[in-house]
Formats: structure tokens, C-alpha cells, sequence
């Protein structure tokens, strides 16, 4: 398996600490690079409870297709993807799983994103408010924080405008199975189990929030879709901490491609199978891992961000939520689906009040 190093879009873990500059190299890829669709989301197309807390079941929400060969959109329930689908294709999923990364202070919340090679953490401080949080601009270099149980955080340095490189003086994941909590946004307006934030495929815990794009499929699903010779194959990407209140790149996070999957991507192309990734955590990786095209097994650190320049090499299809307006991630849906498929797409969400947010709907996007 390749170590991801030094290739273009990717960093050495030694280099994670120069994200601020990565973020700014990456908005400047982009600039040259049309937003997708611009619109408002109205507060009520949140998604605020899970399905199951809606009288759905987990596999029971709203999916959006739309095929770029015909320029057609469809609206199905989730419940429809083996049909949705050929025998041959290949979904490929993230099998992070979801830590529950948030501790609450008094009035401080602190968000665990991204393990880096030396140990420390990055970290996101956020003042705890009646609903959920907001960015916390405060914090110095060498100020502790104490935690619950006796823990003590130190704050090292900022690496970026929302995050610190940071030191628990003890093992982290341990110590967030006792004490933390998963995240939560102002547009949840509770708090739920951990269970509601992990997938069926999630057993590498390691992500900060939920590979949301997972979450709709159950093992009745995947069932039926090997049934109908549709593979699944697992790739990993540890998801940092997201920037609710403003569009950020993405920074650098661990991905690993294993070397069974990536045989697989290439034995569906070769057999005209589609590869459908499930979710941008998932294009991040494999494209990170087909440098030249071909996809092969590799692991290390990404801070690929795929844009319309930058185009698609290995998928065929995305299964993805429904994203905030001026997200960078829009970037990478163009660069798959189309800007004018894609405007379409969100006009036709926006008017069949499809719900946004890990909780709410999918969109599927065939190429």
C-alpha cells in the first residue's frame, strides 16, 4: 500500500500543522471556479430529528436523482437504490465511525476533530449557547483548559482561524467514550444517542461528525443490493470538525484506500461497471488515490478538493446530502454533475421541500 506523502493535493501528517495555508491554496483553486447554485434555505427544510424520530425508518427518506447522460431528475425514496442501479455497479462507502468528539464546559464546548501524528489534537472551541454553539475566538497559546474528570487540555498553538493544535493529557478516544457527547448544531434541537450518528458501515471510529451520506442505508439494503450483484467496498476518511457558520475548504484528514477496494474500482471500470461513491468524503479519497487515473491502494493524508478545474478521475455517480448554500462542496457536485444539472437539481429540492443536513435527505447524481 502507497504511503500518500508528498503528490500533488496531498501533505506529509509532519505538514497537517500548514492547514491555514493549504485553506487558502484551496480557495484559490476554486477561484477560478463558478460556485454551484446559489439560494437561501429556509429555517423549516432543516432536517431537526432524525428520520426515526419523524415515523420514518432509517432507509425510509427522500432521494433526488439525477442523471447527467438525459438531464432527468426523479424523486424516489431511498428505499429504491437497487433498483436505481445495474448489476455490476460498485458503491463505495466510508466505514469511518462517528466519535462522540464534543465536550461540554460551563460555557465552552470543545470539538475534537483531527489526530495528528505527534499526538495532539486540532481542536475547535465553541461557546455553548441555549440551542447548541458558536465559534469561541478567545483561547491563547499556552492556556489550559480544565475538563470534566480531571482532564486538562493545553492549547499549543492555532493553525487555523477556527482550529488549535492541542494536547489531552491522556488517551483521547478513551476519554471521549466517557465524557463526550456527538456534535451538535443549532439546527438539531436536541441532543440524540451516538447510535443516531453512526452508519451501518462505521467500524474505524475516527471521524469528528458522521460520513453522513451513509446513514440511510441498513443491512436489510445492503442485502438487497449484493443480492442483485451490486458491490460495496470500504474506504476510510476520518471527517474533521465542519464549518456551520461560514464556507470553509476542507483541511487535510487520514483517508486510506485498502488495496481489495481498489482492485474492485478497477475491476468495475474495466467490466463497464459505474463506481457511485457514497458521499465527498469518499471522492476525496479515491480521487487522492488515482493520481494518474488508475485507483490504487494508498493511505496517509488528503487535501484534495475536487472543483470543476480539478474534474473527476475514478467515479461515476455520487450519493450525497443536500448542502448549505455556498459550500465548497458544491464545487465538487458541479465538477459531477453539471452546473446547469446541478441548478435544477436544488430548484427541484428546494420546491419539493427535500429536508438539508445529516438528517435529512439524498441526492443522487449519475454521471
Amino acid at each position: 500500500m502507497a504511503e500518500v506523502t508528498d503528490t500533488p493535493g496531498t501533505m506529509r501528517a509532519a505538514d497537517v500543522m500548514g492547514a491555514a495555508g493549504t485553506m487558502r491554496a484551496a480557495e484559490t483553486a476554486g477561484a477560478a471556479d463558478v460556485m454551484g447554485p446559489d439560494f437561501t434555505l429556509p429555517a423549516e427544510l432543516e432536517a431537526r430529528r432524525p428520520p426515526e424520530a419523524r415515523g420514518l425508518t432509517r432507509d425510509g427518506v427522500r432521494l433526488l436523482v439525477a442523471h447527467r447522460r438525459t438531464g432527468q431528475v426523479e424523486h424516489h425514496r431511498f428505499t429504491g437504490l437497487p433498483g436505481l442501479l445495474d448489476p455490476g455497479d460498485l458503491l463505495v462507502v466510508n466505514n469511518s465511525a462517528t466519535l462522540p468528539a464534543a465536550v461540554r464546559l460551563d460555557r465552552l464546548a470543545v470539538h475534537f476533530s483531527t489526530e495528528l501524528a505527534d499526538g495532539a489534537w486540532l481542536v475547535e472551541l465553541r461557546r455553548r449557547t441555549a440551542r447548541a454553539s458558536e465559534p469561541y475566538t478567545g483561547g491563547a497559546p499556552g492556556e489550559w483548559l480544565p475538563l470534566p474528570g480531571g482532564a486538562t487540555l493545553r492549547l499549543l498553538e492555532r493553525r487555523t482561524p477556527r482550529l488549535w493544535r492541542a494536547r489531552l493529557d491522556r488517551e483521547v478516544p478513551g476519554y471521549l467514550s466517557r465524557y463526550g457527547v456527538p456534535i451538535r448544531y443549532s439546527y438539531v434541537e436536541e441532543d440524540w444517542p451516538l447510535s443516531a450518528y453512526q452508519t451501518v458501515f462505521g467500524v474505524v471510529p475516527g471521524s469528528a461528525e458522521m460520513p453522513s451520506a451513509g446513514r440511510p442505508f441498513t443491512t436489510g439494503l445492503v442485502t438487497e443490493l449484493v443480492a442483485r450483484g451490486i458491490g460495496v467496498a470500504p474506504v476510510t476518511l476520518h471527517t474533521g470538525v465542519a464549518s456551520p457558520e461560514k464556507d470553509e475548504p476542507p483541511y487535510p484528514e487520514r483517508f486510506e484506500v485498502p488495496e481489495g477496494t481498489a482492485r474492485q474500482v478497477r475491476l468495475a471500470r474495466e467490466n463497464g461497471g459505474r463506481v457511485i461513491a457514497v458521499g465527498t468524503t469518499v471522492v476525496r479519497a479515491l480521487e487522492t488515490a488515482a493520481p494518474d487515473g488508475g485507483v490504487r491502494a494508498a493511505r496517509g493524508w488528503t487535501s484534495h478538493v475536487v472543483t470543476p478545474s480539478t474534474g473527476v478521475r475514478v467515479v461515476d455517480g455520487l450519493l450525497t446530502g443536500l448542502h448549505e448554500p455556498r459550500s465548497s462542496h458544491l464545487l465538487m457536485l458541479t465538477a459531477i454533475a453539471g452546473r446547469e444539472l446541478l441548478s435544477r437539481s436544488y430548484e427541484e429540492a428546494l420546491r419539493e421541500r427535500y429536508l438539508w443536513h445529516e438528517f435529512g435527505d439524498l441526492h443522487l447524481i449519475l454521471r
